[in-house]
């Protein structure tokens, strides 16, 4: 996982928070992935204007939680992984 660089949810997926099922999914032509409270979390900070480091501090400070930083780099490696997220180069 390359911290500094932005991170974006890849295009060929649509992340959305559905009210029905109280949790966020991702959407794809195949299917859906319904996300945990957590997953659904750091993946709403992957909007290209976000690295790794800025969700990570986000989430602390939202959650008053320093020990959250490994299962965020372990998920955000897992959805690089999946090709739900990719580096998006900022403008």
């Amino acid at each position: 996982m390359q911290r500094e660089k932005f991170l974006v949810v890849n295009s060929h997926f649509q992340l959305q928070y559905e009210e029905k099922q109280s949790c966020y999914v991702l959407l794809y032509p195949e299917g859906m992935v319904q996300l945990s409270f957590s997953a659904g979390e750091i993946m709403s900070l992957c909007d290209g204007k976000n690295s790794c480091d800025s969700i990570i501090t986000a989430l602390v400070e939202k959650f008053s939680n320093q020990a959250i930083e490994s299962d965020v780099i372990e998920f955000l490696d897992e959805a690089m992984s999946r090709n739900w997220i990719i580096y998006h180069e900022a403008r």
